[in-house]
């Protein structure tokens, strides 16, 4: 791999993998359409930069004939809290976008293609998830990252795909904003000593995995075909998130309780054996995540003295 394509590079997980690869030595083209990514997320970052929408098929055609990538890693995903607002935009973005980019590697004769799904797919299931758990999302995020998913199954036939499903990832530059993360959502309400809003009772299970994870995730799975649940195994309550956050930050403040969110699944049990044995990730320790997130977040809040 001398040269790949990041699809949302001005994301969360775009552009810290976007930062690993350039510090690979790894010459970048980056593409983001900027409807939910931040340019400044990229500062200091030497690549080659689109602002481009992964549904235009001629623009994208343009970029990758141009800068001919080894690979491509699609983390454009038009994001959960929009899909409510509007489902066929997350569907185009989430299922024609990635089919567009598919068909272009395939033409261009790009070698590995690298997909970003969700746990969403799963939907609400009772026991464990493994990669052969079968598909039942319950939101329309889910719907459209299944349609995405299996593009990319059916491509699989004929050129190398990989494709790492993602559970509640966490870390720096995660957005902090009403369609951000809970995490950095948390740490921004403490910070500005506000309360946290917890959704539904906050007796909610997720795997939260820090996102340095899942970018080496990213990158070993080039080499490797297949599915992977790309999740620390770690299983925590919102409830006790929270207290995590205070805990580590010594920043305290009572939650708010509000009414369940729609669609919102409140129980993951995911099995990492697969991405943990097969691509060798050795999953960051919970609070050892929190703590760098919370030391990024404590930087960028006292530095701008904004909330």
């Amino acid at each position: 791999m001398k040269r790949a394509l990041v699809t949302g590079c001005a994301g969360f997980i775009g552009s810290n993998l976007v930062e690993r690869l350039i510090r690979d030595g790894i010459e970048v083209i980056g593409v983001d359409d900027l409807s939910a990514g931040h340019k400044e997320n990229l500062n200091g970052m030497d690549l080659f930069w689109y602002e481009a929408d992964i549904t235009d098929f001629h623009t994208m055609d343009r970029i990758i004939s141009k800068h001919r990538p080894d690979v491509i890693f699609n983390q454009a995903a038009s994001k959960k809290n929009i899909c409510e607002k509007n489902p066929i935009r997350d569907l185009e973005v989430n299922g024609g976008g990635t089919l567009n980019l598919l068909q272009l590697a395939y033409l261009h004769k790009v070698k590995r293609f690298v997909h970003a799904s969700t746990g969403s797919v799963y939907g609400e299931f009772g026991g464990e998830i493994t990669e052969t758990t079968p598909y039942n999302p319950v939101s329309y995020y889910g719907v459209s990252k299944m349609a995405g998913e299996s593009y990319a199954k059916m491509f699989a036939k004929i050129m190398q795909v990989s494709i790492s499903r993602y559970f509640h990832v966490y870390g720096p530059r995660q957005d902090d904003g009403p369609l951000g993360g809970v995490v950095s959502i948390f740490i921004k309400k403490l910070l500005n000593s506000e309360h946290p809003t917890i959704f539904g009772d906050g007796e909610q299970v997720r795997s939260f995995t820090y996102v340095g994870d899942v970018v080496e995730a990213n990158i070993k799975a080039v080499e490797y075909p297949g599915i992977f649940n790309v999740a620390s195994g770690t299983r925590t309550t919102i409830k006790h998130l929270l207290r995590e956050i205070q805990s580590v930050s010594d920043l305290y403040q009572e939650p708010e309780f509000k009414d369940w969110q729609p669609g919102d699944i409140k129980n993951f049990y995911v099995n990492n054996t697969k991405a943990t044995k097969e691509l060798g990730i050795q999953w960051t320790p919970f609070r050892k995540g929190l703590t760098i997130t919370i030391l990024d977040k404590s930087y960028d809040h006292f530095k701008t003295g904004l909330k």
